[in-house]
Parts: structure tokens; sequence; C-alpha cells
């Protein structure tokens, strides 16, 4: 071959270079499948079935130092599985007589659920929707394979069909932690079908092998996630203790009693009149709604003083972050990021991690979480609260969340647990504007009212309830990361020796000849 004359030369610097897919969109992944793969998994054809991930982590179940089951078979570890049966639902308001709050398969993670949606045996058999104590729930459309544990908090609601029901014949604990494992999920999300929307159904579970070690480990498992969801159980008590206290002390009647007053109740039609010194330069009724000027009324009968949320003695700031173009790097290297949907969740589940290089001066600004942070949803769904756990701190979180520095940890939680009421939701909802998308911004949480108690013990009181829920919420933070971690470094990891690998590889060659 001729390499000297420059029609070389041009080739050799136009040939093809490798992708950077530092900006793109993950190598293409392939792997071979044999015959009998197919065959044992029920004759399926479509890629996702036969998921590289999935069998990198079936092989590293089978060399697990301890024998594997299937999870659902003779020797596995479920005794039922099913989802609620599908029905027209009848919904009713949540004053009706034997109103249940129902809830779908996205709500039942959060720590303490505030269903919208409620159904009544009155009208309807509920009986396919409720779940009972020790249930494991897996989500099994849309977003599959998300867990949760059913503890007092969710056997007190229904839970909607999208949720399979898992019904353990013994350590529960122990296979939530394990389908909470990276591996576990791979696995059971290695058997989602769908053309259009992703599932999985009941029977998928029986594909899923799970390591079985001894009894000791599966309880000590067991027993760190009922600790985990009792806390969860705990801080949600804590919790209703102080808004209890708070509607004492405020004189508050519940919200549905609250009676506004209106221009003309001859008229079958809601009308009010307002002031223009009271417009605010805001022409939309909403804003101006009765049921605001009464729980001002309410709430200034029996306060101390009302102050503002932007108030100096309240908050230290308010932010909300700009957007920006989100660079995400792997989790070792990026700073965990969340969004709106999850602030209800202990341990928000994502795969977005910000880079800590590139994002560094933003996230330091305006990203970045501290305990005790309170969230408020801005755009959207409007006025979803939270206070951030000690674990969150230095996570980062998106511009669909408006953030509420308070003041100190003294006025933390009374100004969680106002703004977590039916009345502080409303002062909230007020603000929404927007033609399309229904948004709130940092000058509408600022102007929100929240009530001075007189009696200031009491106050405190409130907000020690509140503080140490959160501090609950972080050791069962805490307990479940434990199991978790069991069941990562000492049941998974630990593998088995040379010999018995072999062994177990001869097994499984003379199997497939036979076949």
């Amino acid at each position: 071959m001729v390499t000297g004359n420059l029609a070389h030369k041009l080739y050799e610097k136009e040939k093809p270079q490798e992708k950077d897919y530092t900006f793109l969109p993950e190598k293409p992944k392939w792997t071979t499948v044999s015959l009998l793969d197919i065959v044992n998994n029920n004759y399926r054809f479509e890629a996702s079935a036969f998921s590289l991930d999935a069998k990198i982590a079936i092989n590293k179940i089978k060399k697990s130092k301890y024998e594997y089951v299937h999870l659902w078979s003779d020797k596995g570890f479920i005794n039922d599985c099913f989802y609620g049966g599908r029905a027209k639902r009848n919904y009713v308001s949540k004053f009706t007589k034997g109103a249940i709050g129902f809830i779908g398969s996205a709500e039942m993670l959060e720590i303490k659920p505030r269903p919208i949606k409620f159904l009544t045996s009155l009208n309807m058999n509920i009986k396919p929707f409720k779940v009972d104590i020790g249930t494991i729930l897996i989500s099994r459309s849309g977003t599959i394979g998300n867990v949760t544990y059913v503890s007092k908090t969710l056997s007190k609601l229904l839970v909607s069909e999208h949720a399979i029901r898992i019904i353990a014949n013994k350590f529960s604990g122990y296979v939530y932690a394990y389908l909470k494992t990276d591996i576990g999920k791979t696995i059971v999300k290695s058997n989602t079908f769908g053309a259009v929307v992703d599932q999985i159904e009941p029977e998928h579970l029986k594909n899923v092998i799970i390591p079985n070690p001894p009894e000791e480990i599966k309880k000590k498992v067991h027993d760190l996630i009922v600790k985990s969801y009792d806390l969860r159980d705990q801080s949600n008590e804590l919790i209703d203790q102080a808004e209890n206290i708070l509607y004492e002390e405020l004189k508050l009647p519940p919200i549905e009693e609250l009676q506004p007053e209106y221009f003309d109740t001859s008229k079958d039609l809601r009308n009010f009149e307002t002031k223009l010194s009271e417009l605010n330069y805001r022409l939309d009724a909403s804003y101006h709604l009765p049921i605001v000027k009464a729980i001002l009324k309410q709430i200034s009968k029996s306060a101390k003083e009302i102050k503002k949320v932007g108030d100096d003695e309240i908050s230290e700031k308010i932010i909300l972050p700009g957007r920006f173009k989100r660079i995400y790097v792997d989790k070792e290297n990026g700073i965990k990021f969340i969004g709106g949907k999850q602030i209800g969740d202990l341990n928000p589940i994502t795969d977005k991690y910000l880079s800590s290089s590139i994002h560094a001066t933003r996230a330091k600004d305006e990203l970045i979480l501290h305990e005790n942070t309170i969230l408020i949803t801005r755009s959207g769904t409007i006025g979803k609260i939270a206070i951030a756990p000690k674990h969150w701190d230095n996570w980062a979180a998106n511009e669909h969340i408006i953030r509420v520095f308070p003041k100190s940890s003294e006025i933390a939680g009374y100004l969680f647990t106002w703004l977590n009421s039916e009345y502080g939701n409303i002062l909230i909802k007020r603000n929404t504007y927007g033609a399309v998308v229904d948004e709130i911004d940092t000058n509408h949480v600022a102007s929100i009212e929240i009530p001075i108690l007189k009696d200031q013990a009491k106050q405190k009181e409130i907000n020690d309830l509140v503080l140490k829920a959160n501090e609950l919420r972080y050791e069962a933070y805490l307990k479940e990361q434990e199991a978790i971690r069991i069941v990562n470094e000492e049941v998974i990891n630990e593998t088995k020796d040379d010999l018995s690998i072999a062994a177990e590889k001869e097994i499984e060659y003379k199997k497939s000849n036979k076949s």
C-alpha cells in the first residue's frame, strides 16, 4: 500500500473517530441469547426480557455464597401475590360517612400520604383495595419496581390496583430489603412487558431469584425494616399531635366547618365582593375567595399576632433557583438531584446526579438542601410540603421546589406545621397563577400569613414535636440503609469458592444438554 501520498494522509485524517458519549445516550448494549433462554422465558422475544444488566445481576445471585430460590415458589418467600381488582371507582367527599383515603402507586411511597381521593363501602366494595400490615407493595405499571412496606400508616388507606400485593410467608422485611437493592430491582424490571405502558404481572415474580441466607441474617434484616417503618409511624403520630395542638390553641374548627361569607346566598352560583383596596393587583377570582378571608378572620381571633413567612423572625431566606442546563454524571461523582414529586418520600429514588464541579457555585447558592429546610412545590401540583431530614443535607432539588430556610430550629417545626395544615395549604394555593401551568413564586410564599401563638410554651411544644419527628425519620432511614447494606454486602456480594461454582456450572451444562 502506498502511504506517502496526499490521498492517504487525507484518508487518515477523515477516518471516523470513536464517539464521545459524554453528552450522548449510553453506548448500545448487546448480548447473545440461546434458544433455551427463550423457551425458559415463556417465548418472549423483546430485548428487555434478556437485559444484559439482568443477566449480570442473576449471575451475581447464582455466585452468591448462599443458595438461591425463586421468590414465588414452593421453597420461596411468597405465600400469595396479586393486585387489587379493577373496578369503577365511585369517589366521594372526604367528609362522607365512612370515607377512606385512596392512593396510587406513586403516593404509596410517601412517608405520610395525603389522599385527595376517597372511597366508602356505602356505595362500592372497597375490600380489594385494602392492604394489611406486613404486606409488600410493588408498582406494576409505569415506573416498575418501586417498593414500600405496609405499616400502620398505610394500612389505614386504600391502594389502587397498580400496586402488586406480596404476602410473604416469613421475613417480609428481608424480601422488601432485597427488592430495594439495585440487583433486586434490575431482576424485577427484566420482566417488564408492554408496547405503550410498561407493566409486570404477579406471576413474573416466579422468575425472580433471591438468595436464601441463614435464618439469623434474614431475621436481622426483617427486624431492621419493621423497626424502620415503626419509626415512620411514630414520626407521623408526632406530626399529627403537633397539628392538633395548633388547632386547639388557635381554636380552629375543621376547615369544612368554616363558614365563608358570600355576597348573595339566595343564588346557587357562588358570588362575592372584594374591596378595591384588597385587590393587590390581582384580578383572578381564586385569589379573593371568601374562604381566605374566613381563615384570616379566624386566626386573628386567637393569635398573638399575624406575621408573614418572609418576616426576618420567621425565615432567613426563601429561594427559587433559576432554570439551567443540567449536566448529569454518575452516582459516585455527583450531587443527588430530586424533584417535586419525590419530596414526600423518605429516600427519594432518582438516577439523576448533578456534576459537582460544573454546578458547584449554583449548587451552593441555590440548589443545596439542609436539615429542616422547608420545601414547597411551586408548579404543577402546588403546595406539597416537606421538611428536609438530616440525610438530605447537601442533596440538591430542582427549580420546581421553593426552599424556605427558617430563621432557626426554634421556628422551623412550627412553620412546617402551619404550612402543612389545611389552613396553611389554602393560603399557599390562593397565590396560584398561570393560564396553562399553575405556579407560585418566592414573593407569594413570603406573603403567606402565619399566626404566632399567645402561649409560647405551646408553640415550642409544636416545634419540638416536629423536629423530633424529623429525627425519627432520619433514624428510620438509617435502619433501612443498614438492612439494604447487609443484603448487598453480607448476602449478595459474599461469593462461593471456585470449586462450588465449577460444580454448579457442570450441573447446568448437563441440564442444558438434556434439554
